[in-house]
């Protein structure tokens, strides 16, 4: 009665029991249901057993528990040494010391050799050097300093200049410095440097040179008053103008260039008649205080005969009338008088410059060879006529001034200036710090814009200090006869903020001078 063939849509009409031989492995449809099954269970056991693992793996503590100090720095890099040594491990051995000019030993106690490519110089991210973001208004830059023109490459430091709108100026360039970082009082520094550009076009005005930690480059508030000031004495030449309110001396009305005035001034802020109990940095408010500055090399051209010249200086104040500093051999001398020659600018309102500059050869430029430019101090407190700068090119003794060269001048009723002094001396100790850039300025040198050509890279093979074996404290910014950390802390404003050129825009007074008023 039953069909033979069941309907096939309806296997309840099939009586016959399922054959086991019709079983198969190579079953598409059962594969497919358990690799399903298997992703399941592999999804299950991620879940509750995988990811938490994953999780910790990934979240684990970190030793480095914060930015900059300790931790990370301004750009995200996490460094290597905790406790950057002030010698470069890969400076040679052979350079540990030297003989200096006085004919005693110097060791090294500095040294950066730049040998690590690609480092960065953005605030935070250098134990010693921080980039300047600002403009150099008071020189007049055509460019504008910016962290992103320094780098390492190649195990030289490179600035560079190019041609670029930035911050309404045509040009960017960069500037570092080491202050309140690492300073130094006395000793030896020397530079090697490739020179930018050629010989055959001028206007550059690259630099490497120091300054007093109270003055930091660039920060105008800072140095108004301080720059470039190195006088210990409490007479006319802390007043503004070098004259008292009578206006004596008179000569001081005419002294300066073309019968300008002699100074331009306001006063030595931090002087040696600065009243008991006012703002000083101290140690006590009767230490003359100020910037002094120390350049080991500026580099121009001269034009008249297309070869390069460095301009080898000591800026100071309060200024010899005419600025006329003293250049008898018996206080000054020139080592070779065919490479070198004094400087025919001998200052202006703001600075007296104790200057000479020495010709250099071509090869020193655009990265073709490099040069050791360096100068050498020495000062005692207590014996202050034995106090002297010599400088070097290309390793060479070009000049040396003695504390003769700024001895008293009675024509403008000032007394001795003084050469830097050690930090360990009771009187006007002062701490230096490095200042390395690249500049443009008609204050300078007119720029030949027909022959420079930019991109251009100023190039550091290393820095080196060095001090007279068994000097104790020559290395600090804040020596204990010295000190500068809480005079600027309590006047950050002025010290952080590059907009404010004086002192009174940072909200500060000169302290009251006892030649001046009457101290409570």
């Amino acid at each position: 009665m039953w069909d033979k063939d069941p309907d096939l849509d309806d296997a309840l009409h099939s009586p016959e029991p399922p054959s086991f031989f019709d079983f198969t492995l190579f079953s598409w449809r059962g594969w497919v249901n358990a690799t399903m099954l298997f992703i399941l269970l592999l999804a299950l056991l991620t879940l509750f057993i995988g990811y938490p693992v994953i999780f910790y793996e990934t979240h684990r503590p970190t030793k480095f528990n914060g930015f900059n100090v300790g931790g990370i720095n301004g750009t995200g890099q996490i460094p290597l040494l905790s406790l950057p040594s002030l010698i470069d491990a890969d400076t040679p051995a052979d350079a540990f010391t030297r003989t200096g000019s006085d004919g005693k030993l110097y060791d090294i106690v500095f040294s950066d050799e730049f040998n690590t490519d690609g480092r960065s110089f953005y605030p935070g991210d250098d134990a010693f050097w921080e980039a300047a973001d600002l403009h150099y208004w008071p020189t007049g830059d055509a460019e504008w300093y910016d962290p992103s023109a320094v780098t390492t490459r190649d195990g030289k430091l490179v600035i560079t200049m190019t041609e670029q709108r930035v911050h309404d100026l045509n040009f960017q360039s960069g500037m570092i410095t080491t202050w309140n970082k690492f300073c130094f009082t006395t000793g030896y520094i020397e530079v090697s440097i490739s020179l930018p550009g050629t010989p055959s076009a001028p206007g550059l005005w690259p630099g490497a040179w120091s300054l007093g930690n109270l003055g930091r480059a660039g920060y105008g508030a800072t140095t108004q008053g301080t720059w470039p000031y190195s006088y210990d004495t409490c007479d006319l030449g802390t007043l503004p103008d070098q004259q008292d309110a009578s206006g004596n001396p008179p000569e001081a009305s005419t002294g300066g260039i073309k019968g300008a005035a002699l100074s331009g001034q306001p006063g030595q802020k931090l002087s040696a008649c600065t009243c008991p109990g006012e703002d000083h940095p101290g140690p006590h408010t009767n230490i003359g205080r100020g910037v002094p500055e120390i350049d080991i090399i500026e580099a121009r051209i001269d034009t008249s005969r297309l070869q390069g010249q460095v301009s080898q200086s000591f800026q100071c104040a309060p200024y010899d009338m005419g600025y006329n500093w003293n250049q008898d051999t018996s206080a000054t001398t020139v080592y070779n008088s065919t490479i070198t020659l004094i400087n025919s600018y001998k200052g202006g309102p703001l600075q007296e410059a104790v200057s000479a500059e020495s010709y250099i050869e071509d090869q020193f430029y655009g990265g073709n060879a490099f040069a050791p430019y360096a100068y050498e101090f020495w000062s005692d407190p207590s014996n202050r006529d034995d106090g002297y700068i010599t400088w070097y090119s290309n390793g060479q003794k070009t000049w040396t001034i003695t504390s003769a060269t700024i001895g008293p001048n009675q024509d403008s009723k000032v007394q001795q200036r003084l050469i830097p002094e050690e930090p360990m001396a009771s009187a006007h100790p002062s701490s230096l710090y490095l200042i390395l850039n690249l500049a443009m300025a008609d204050s300078f040198q007119a720029p030949d814009f027909k022959h420079l050509t930019f991109p251009t890279e100023m190039l550091v093979d290393y820095v080196r200090v060095y001090q007279r074996r068994g000097i104790k404290d020559g290395v600090g910014c804040n020596p204990p006869n010295r000190p500068t950390t809480d005079y600027i802390n309590k006047h950050i404003n002025a010290y952080t903020n590059a907009n404010l050129t004086t002192w009174a825009q940072a909200n500060y007074t000169f302290p009251q001078n006892s030649m001046l008023q009457s101290c409570n």
